[in-house]
């Protein structure tokens, strides 16, 4: 695992799987590029889905486009580490790819909603941080949505009445943040995932250098 950033002493330590949940349209995906961009110790979970491939969209970067059967059977060989339904639609996070990133040094950042994180807490426990972004109101959200001009008015009272289902979920997540300004946000994030990596819990390498310092 990575040693932590600006760490003298190169402490070994447990990766960091970092989650951001929000309904659409609150900037998780916005606070994602740039903390990917500003951080080269983080690497992106890419999720598998059903749903098909918007223009500008590259598969294996933006997501793994595959077909119902194809999902299917990876979920029936336990190749995802969490899936779930969203929209008519299915996601899920490739088992391998995350085992993949972790072994070479990297923490993990997930873009996924709150079914993906209670999935991955099950099976991860302590190594799994939860952020969960609000949007400033649910009004304000709307108006985001309608100006993207990508979705009919019929998905985007879809997206707001899940939004309002997924915002009652926020008490399952270990941080909570309100977007109501990008950079504000982005540095909360920031800093939150610092901490989490400077966690005694996560210093596997700390116990040795106790040692040595008290013989």
């Amino acid at each position: 695992m990575p040693s932590t950033p600006n760490d003298p002493h190169g402490f070994k330590r447990r990766g960091v799987l970092f989650v951001l949940s929000s309904p659409s349209g609150a900037g998780k995906s916005t606070i994602a590029r740039m903390l990917l961009a500003a951080d080269p110790e983080l690497a992106m979970s890419v999720s598998a889905t059903t749903r098909p491939m918007r223009p500008g969209e590259v598969d294996g970067k933006d997501y793994h486009f595959v077909d119902l059967e194809e999902f299917r059977r990876m979920a029936a060989e336990d190749e995802f580490l969490e899936w779930a339904h969203v929209f008519n639609n299915r996601y899920g996070t490739p088992r391998a790819q995350v085992e993949e990133m972790l072994a070479a040094g990297k923490d993990v950042l997930f873009d996924i909603d709150w079914q993906g994180a209670q999935q991955l807490f099950q099976i991860a426990g302590g190594d799994v941080v939860r952020v969960f972004i609000f949007p400033p109101s649910m009004e304000e959200l709307r108006q985001r949505l309608e100006r993207r001009a990508t979705d009919a008015q019929e998905v985007i009272d879809a997206r707001m009445a899940r939004a309002t289902n997924e915002v009652s979920h926020w008490d399952g997540y270990d941080y909570v943040l309100v977007n109501d300004d990008v950079e504000r946000c982005f540095e909360g994030v920031r800093t939150i995932l610092a901490a989490e990596r400077l966690k005694r819990s996560r210093q596997t390498g700390l116990i040795g250098f106790i040692r040595k310092l008290t013989r």
